[in-house]
């Protein structure tokens, strides 16, 4: 079954159109003040008190501290987190010492082969091949040929690309955020869309 994560959570009605639609994971930016979905541990404790059960918040960060990291997952503020910048084994392996098997998920910007082959030697529990940045632009997913591990894409998909995304890269997840928008916004619409084209493919 193809997982779905919607991303960029940042407003009370965004919970509640999750709740509705019922992906299998959402997420939130965290201390990021250059994404305009920029959230505080605080706003994030506010936001997931009304998220439905059965639906995991993940925590994005770029090249925070390892403490705060830490923090995070071992008070509860989210379920997992998904690092979305320059952090390597060594911050993977003393993230994991710390957070007693906390899901530990890892983004990779994907533009040749020898990107995909260092996502598949990533000691993280779960990757994302990604076209990075928060372009909003996919990567060749032909590309995903190659790769010999389960792995989430993310990367400019949208309600109405993403079956034809699940089928080409045939991946365990997909991951939303600006094509699941409107004018900056998470639009109901559109993440109840994208909920329902990717249960149907499987």
């Amino acid at each position: 079954m193809t997982k779905i994560k919607i991303c960029g959570l940042y407003r009370p009605c965004d919970i509640d159109y999750v709740n509705e639609a019922a992906p299998d994971y959402c997420g939130f930016i965290i201390d990021f003040p250059e994404s305009h979905r920029n959230v505080t541990p605080q706003q994030v404790r506010d936001l997931t008190r009304n998220l439905a059960p059965g639906i995991i918040p993940v925590g994005v960060l770029v090249d925070q501290p390892l403490e705060k990291a830490a923090e995070l997952l071992q008070e509860g503020i989210i379920a997992a987190v998904q690092l979305h910048g320059r952090e390597d084994e060594e911050y993977i392996a003393a993230l994991r010492s710390r957070t007693a098997g906390k899901p530990i998920w890892k983004a990779f910007r994907i533009r040749g082969l020898s990107d995909l082959a260092a996502a598949a030697a990533s000691a993280a529990d779960q990757i994302i091949l990604d076209n990075g940045g928060g372009s909003g632009q996919s990567f060749d997913w032909s590309l995903t040929a190659a790769i010999n591990r389960p792995f989430f894409l993310a990367g400019g998909l949208n309600p109405g690309n993403l079956a034809a995304a699940i089928r080409q890269a045939k991946p365990i997840g997909v991951d939303l955020s600006s094509g699941v928008e409107t004018d900056r916004c998470k639009d109901r619409q559109k993440i109840l869309a994208a909920v329902t084209a990717a249960r149907q493919m499987n």
